[in-house]
């Protein structure tokens, strides 16, 4: 493990707490810098998100951030619909997934600079 790698790792957590994107920002460093195969790179990002998302959340919590209602109202349609479609983007071409995502995130892109 190198000191970059440590680094990007510290900086990836820090910026997934404060819901920045951290997690996008790791795997980027993963895939194109430290030479990590995609699919490895992911299952390691879900991993790393565990305790970086665990801290952030006992940190909302104690600070009032967190609608508890909210929560409640999405949080099974969410797992439900993270089931299904987890099992769907395991049974479609990884071409295919590719390019969706990268529609997906073309979208959320232009939403966030001209939204308000």
């Amino acid at each position: 493990m190198t000191v970059l790698s440590v680094l990007a790792g510290l900086v990836c957590g820090v910026l997934s707490g404060y819901g920045i994107g951290g997690g996008s920002l790791l795997l980027l460093y993963m895939t194109q810098l430290a030479g990590i195969e995609q699919a490895a790179a992911q299952g390691i990002n879900l991993i790393y998100f565990l305790p970086t998302s665990a801290a952030a959340l006992i940190s909302h919590v104690k600070n009032g951030l967190i609608d508890k209602s909210a929560v409640l109202r999405a949080a099974l349609p969410g797992m439900a619909s993270a089931a299904v479609l987890a099992f769907a983007a395991a049974n479609m071409n990884s071409a295919l997934l590719h390019r969706l995502f990268g529609i997906f995130c073309v979208i959320v892109g232009v939403k966030m600079f001209f939204g308000k």
